[in-house]
């Protein structure tokens, strides 16, 4: 299976498990292949958002957890145990109000204890100083979500010393410490997961 937005199978399969039990609806906003093909090999039951006259709907894909979890799968008001999401949307730029009104539709389909793992794909610092993380945990906050915890998946193997960092001298050829094309290459990917409920540490933390 190809990678999930540059996570292995096995990562993303680990936290399908962490965040869900067996039997649970599991929904990937994009319908990435990978993610399907986690959540049945684990024992969950795969689905897909899809649009209709009554507005959005969540539709349970035909597969072996779904036969398996039959008594599941015929209880649509249990409620998503995880939805998978990428924010900003393609082509846009995040915008809070926005986020949290996408949200508070997402937060709707979760079950009591459900998760919302959003897959941030930008690190822009906006013209307030707020960065696109600072704003998807305040829309999260917004929509009635609990914010869980950050998670950074590093995607490449991290040199063991930064070689931009050490001394370059005039009149040798380029060793290619250099950025690429004017930018650092992306090394780590950020996941941000958020739950309908608070765990009951936080719950002492607050």
């Amino acid at each position: 299976m190809p990678d999930w937005h540059g996570l292995s199978p096995r990562h993303l399969a680990y936290l399908i498990r962490r965040y869900t039990d067996v039997g649970d609806v599991v929904l990937d906003l994009e319908a990435h292949p990978t993610a399907i093909s986690a959540a049945t090999y684990l024992h969950r039951v795969p689905a897909r958002l899809v649009a209709g006259g009554r507005g959005l709907r969540v539709r349970l894909l035909s597969s072996e957890p779904v036969r398996r979890n039959r008594s599941v799968a015929r209880r649509p008001g249990r409620g998503v145990g995880l939805i998978l999401v990428t924010l900003p949307r393609t082509g846009q730029r995040l915008d809070t109000a926005g986020a949290a009104s996408a949200m508070s539709r997402w937060r709707s389909l979760l079950r009591p204890g459900g998760f919302l793992l959003v897959r941030l794909i930008s690190g822009q610092v906006q013209a307030d100083g707020g960065g696109d993380r600072a704003s998807v945990i305040a829309a999260a906050r917004a929509a009635g979500l609990f914010y869980h915890q950050h998670i950074p998946a590093v995607l490449v193997p991290l040199p063991e010393h930064e070689t931009r960092t050490s001394p370059e001298h005039s009149g040798k050829a380029d060793d290619g410490r250099g950025l690429l094309t004017g930018r650092h290459l992306p090394t780590v990917q950020h996941l941000l997961a958020f739950g309908t409920t608070a765990t009951g540490e936080e719950n002492t933390c607050v």
